[in-house]
Parts: structure tokens; C-alpha cells; sequence
């Protein structure tokens, strides 16, 4: 047996097979993996709903923190600090890998 094929056994009649990487990896993707898990159910929901929440505010608003009184749509104001957000939580996500 080559190093880059694996054997396979069936237990019930006591035969192997060889599998080459490509059958392996094949079955290995299709094993426990989705489109639809509930994460990902969960975050395209969360997303779309800070959208419509964000492009539902449409009125001017004035934002005064660090710099000067400035005036302009809440949307853009609400979709500044969902991206600022989003950069945030992507940074520490990493830092924990």
C-alpha cells in the first residue's frame, strides 16, 4: 500500500479495500457538512434584519462625539458601527485561533 492511499475495512466479512485521497476526501465532505446549519441560519437572520432595521432609518440625525457636530442619515450612521463592529468581532474571533 502507497503512503498516499488508506485502507478501509469492513468488519462484517473481514475484507479491505483501498481508497485512493480523492474517494477519501470525497466522503469526508459530504459527512456532517451543510449549507443550511443553524449558525449559519442564525447570522444570515441577524443580518438581515440589522438591514432592514438600518434601512428603515432614513431621517437625518446630528452625531456629535470626538469631532465637530455632524449632520446625516441614520442608516449610514447605523451602518457605520455595524462595520466597525463586524471588524471588531472578526479581530478577536482570530486572536482566539
Amino acid at each position: 500500500m502507497s503512503p498516499k492511499e488508506t485502507a478501509s475495512s469492513d468488519r462484517s466479512t473481514g475484507t479491505s479495500t483501498l481508497m485512493s485521497p480523492e474517494e477519501t476526501a470525497s466522503s469526508d465532505r459530504s459527512a456532517g457538512t451543510s449549507t443550511f446549519t443553524p449558525g449559519r441560519i442564525a447570522i444570515t437572520a441577524l443580518v438581515v434584519l440589522v438591514l432592514v432595521f438600518i434601512f428603515e432609518s432614513a431621517w437625518p440625525v446630528r452625531i456629535r462625539r470626538l469631532i465637530p457636530e455632524v449632520s446625516m442619515p441614520l442608516w449610514l450612521a447605523l451602518g457605520a458601527a455595524a462595520v466597525v463592529g463586524a471588524i471588531c468581532g472578526g479581530y478577536v474571533i482570530r486572536r482566539r485561533k
